[in-house]
């Protein structure tokens, strides 16, 4: 279970980062930098993918609640111009720019460190390892939840409601009948082969 010791040994206030979405053929990816309060941690906070919805939904209320939050994007426009993993680093630098008030350090889940402006470590695993991170990971996974639902209601029939864009037989089906929107990601394989076949 994930703990504050990877927080408690560094001076200051320390930033969780996360980000949801680098998998998906649709939608964002969104980062968030959360700084906890080590009195008052939400029973509860892991990793979210270990979470249900609800549970999610409930320690996100909590979180806006106890600790200072910021969130980031990048859109599907800089995902295709840039890549992935670039986008990701800069919706990781957008989040910690939203808390207003740099960290003393930040803890980014993941082996690569965006450009930040205060110290930061990579933590591999980090969501399993660090609460802060473990925030991190809820706050984003909910805040782009919320996203692709929006979404979804524009552009019905694809289930981003349930799928948030990943590739589950659901969306792949959406798109032989129904082709691209402007909310996929076009230099994703998938997206491109059908884009290459006409289906816009």
């Amino acid at each position: 279970m994930p703990d504050l010791a990877l927080e408690g040994a560094r001076e200051g206030p320390v930033a969780g980062v996360d980000e949801a979405g680098r998998g998906p053929w649709a939608g964002p990816v969104v980062a968030a930098a959360v700084v906890l309060d080590a009195g008052s941690v939400p029973a509860g906070v892991t990793d979210s993918k270990q979470l249900s919805r609800a549970r999610r939904e409930a320690l996100f209320a909590a979180l806006r609640a106890s600790a200072r939050i910021g969130v980031g994007a990048a859109s599907v426009a800089e995902i295709d111009r840039l890549n992935i993993l670039e986008a990701t680093l800069i919706a990781m630098r957008r989040a910690v720019d939203d808390l207003g008030v740099p960290p003393a350090h930040a803890l980014v889940d993941g082996n690569r460190l965006p450009e930040l402006c205060c110290p930061a470590t990579a933590v591999v695993g980090g969501d399993a390892r660090s609460l802060s991170i473990a925030a991190a990971s809820i706050v984003a996974k909910v805040t782009r939840d919320r996203i692709m639902a929006r979404l979804a209601r524009r552009y019905p029939g694809f289930g981003w409601e349930r799928n948030a864009g990943y590739g589950t037989p659901e969306h792949r089906a959406a798109l032989a009948r129904l082709g691209v929107t402007p909310h996929h990601r076009r230099s994703f394989a998938p997206i491109a082969r059908l884009l290459a076949e006409g289906r816009t």
